[in-house]
């Protein structure tokens, strides 16, 4: 029997490594597919399952492999890396996936669905557009530093700052004071685009049922409640709400040896996305 059971994908921007092999875990074909080639190969097997690790793009495959048949299994590549044999190259690295994924206990990502990652994309740009204010701001904060003008860092002495440069007895050299408003203008354009995002945000989490009982929880909220749903796994593939504190990456870092249970600092090795907002959450009030 040299049927196809399991095939391990590299998945890559034009050429793709594929490796099957049989229930017995004997290879039985190492193809490399260029993205063309890709579904229409995958069409010609039998429904077996697919793996892939949980990379960019790997989500986008998953739905179109499932819409084919077969059952996608998305491995973190932390948990793909031990089965690598010697050099790196994609065939190694597709067998090595397809090795991974028989596991018995190997835990795997779920496939997003477009809405779901179109969520983590709103996110994401807000995310983008705060950290591009933020180096607007360091940025005119030292170069005027060097004219003698010092603001506190934080964003709410943006106003005194642009108060100081359009002072005359600043004695800016005029070029400075004209680069200076373009960085007011940039900011300005940042703070707006974040403002009109974090509305949507706070819109859509008024609007649906989940977010709006998530927000029952303490220190959660519409913010909060929104990346939840985008971020994380359904909730009901947990067992209890410690399970997703421990998914979350609220646990403490355990170092336990000969029956001695050490605990130690929170280990933050969750999702970041929402871990983020649940410590700002912590630190500013709920959000």
């Amino acid at each position: 029997m040299n049927e196809v059971t399991m095939i391990g994908v590299d998945l890559a921007k034009s050429v793709f490594q594929a490796h099957g092999a049989t229930a017995a875990g004997e290879p039985v074909l190492r193809k490399k597919l260029s993205r063309g080639q890709f579904l229409k190969f995958l069409s010609e097997q039998p429904n077996c399952v697919a793996a892939m690790e949980a990379c960019a793009s790997s989500h986008y495959w998953g739905r179109e492999i499932m819409k084919l048949g077969h059952d996608v299994r998305l491995i973190p590549l932390i948990y793909v890396k031990p089965f690598v044999k010697r050099q790196k190259k994609d065939a190694n690295d597709a067998e090595a996936i397809a090795e991974a994924a028989v596991r018995p206990t190997m835990r795997f990502a779920p496939v997003k669905s477009a809405e779901q990652q179109s969520r983590s994309m709103v996110f994401k740009t807000r995310d983008l557009f705060v950290r591009q204010h933020n180096a607007i701001i360091n940025a005119l904060r030292g170069h005027l530093m060097e004219y003698g003008i010092i603001a506190p860092p934080g964003r709410n002495f943006v106003k005194k700052l642009a108060e100081q440069i359009e002072d005359p007895e600043s004695g800016l050299p005029l070029i400075v004071t004209e680069l200076s408003r373009v960085y007011l203008d940039q900011l300005s354009t940042c703070s707006y685009k974040i403002v009109v995002i974090e509305r949507r945000l706070k819109d859509e989490a008024t609007a649906d049922p989940e977010t709006i009982r998530l927000q029952t929880a303490p220190g959660v909220g519409p913010v909060s409640a929104m990346a939840i749903k985008a971020f994380s796994p359904p909730l009901e593939g947990f067992k209890r709400g410690r399970d997703f504190a421990t998914w979350l990456g609220l646990a403490p870092v355990q170092k336990s040896t000969g029956g001695r249970q050490i605990l130690g600092r929170t280990s933050k090795m969750g999702q970041r996305d929402i871990l983020l907002r649940q410590l700002e959450a912590v630190t500013l009030g709920k959000m």
